[in-house]
């Protein structure tokens, strides 16, 4: 019989785990995914929408975790699918390194538009800052994380001012922001959903993280793939020079022969080999 690891490291490698939606690969993966370690809370409403739910990750020694950081994670899918039951293994990773993992749901394409799936990240992350405390966080030691689309929407809200604005909040509010593998510099669009996402083309500018920085936002950890030809990487490279030049903080760092997909996978313990992508990530929390 063929060993399991073996055969979700096979899926990987042949493209199939594409985690935007509960297919099959993603569940046997989740399946192998400890359930020790960590408490889960699901189903928290932060709005009014069958979609504006969050879950919520629990080391199980929180209590003796001083800094209590906590880690709002948004998950890719192309603005159109996704659901955060999926990303129970970025949970258990995260969670794993002593951290508080929040894993929110989203509106998404064809129910709404830019830019009402960043609102949407917004509320979740003024609910969090209200909220954590009672679960053991500290709501002043709050990250932004997130994958492909997901990045693109943790970054608009460190960079863009007006959608923490909303909440009476402001990037001075976030810790820090982690993007693996984000479109932050993806004019023109050639897909025809993405030009209805995206709305009028006289405005579209307005959806690219990079036109807003200045220098002013949160530390920020862009991680990429060399490999990757969903979102090329020289959108992380772009975002990075642009705030280098305007004397921001952000650290680039390229993972050799990693595609899209594996920017987020190689999170999974099975498939997470010598923990590099999430030694990235743990150690830039700890600094910030």
């Amino acid at each position: 019989m063929q060993n399991p690891r073996h055969s979700i490291h096979a899926l990987c490698s042949a493209g199939l785990l594409w985690l935007v939606s509960a297919c099959t690969p993603v569940t046997v993966l989740n399946a192998v995914i400890p359930d020790n370690g960590y408490q889960r809370i699901a189903d928290i409403d932060y709005g009014a929408h069958d979609r504006q739910k969050l879950d919520i990750y629990l080391p199980i020694d929180v209590a003796k975790n001083t800094a209590s950081k906590t880690i709002v994670f948004f998950y890719g899918g192309s603005w159109e699918s996704g659901h955060k039951e999926d990303y129970k293994f970025v949970a258990e990773a995260l969670s794993s390194a002593g951290f508080i993992v929040v894993l929110p749901d989203y509106r998404v394409y064809p129910d709404v538009i830019f830019p009402d799936f960043v609102d949407d990240a917004a509320r979740a992350v003024d609910w969090v800052k209200t909220n954590i405390a009672e679960h053991g966080g500290d709501g002043n030691q709050v990250f932004v994380a997130g994958h492909s689309a997901g990045a693109h929407i943790a970054a608009l809200l460190v960079l863009d001012k007006r959608y923490l604005a909303h909440y009476a909040l402001g990037p001075g509010d976030i810790r820090g922001m982690i993007g693996l593998a984000g479109p932050y510099d993806f004019l023109p669009l050639k897909s025809d959903t993405l030009k209805t996402i995206f709305g009028p083309e006289n405005q579209r500018w307005q959806s690219q993280p990079i036109h807003f920085v200045d220098g002013n936002s949160p530390p920020m950890l862009l991680l990429v793939g060399n490999n990757d030809l969903t979102v090329w990487p020289k959108n992380s490279r772009n975002l990075a020079a642009k705030i280098q030049e305007n004397k921001g903080k952000v650290e680039l760092v390229e993972f050799e022969g990693y595609g899209h997909v594996a920017m987020v996978s190689k999170l999974a313990k099975p498939l997470r080999g010598e923990g590099r992508l999430l030694n990235e990530i743990v150690t830039f929390i700890q600094q910030h």
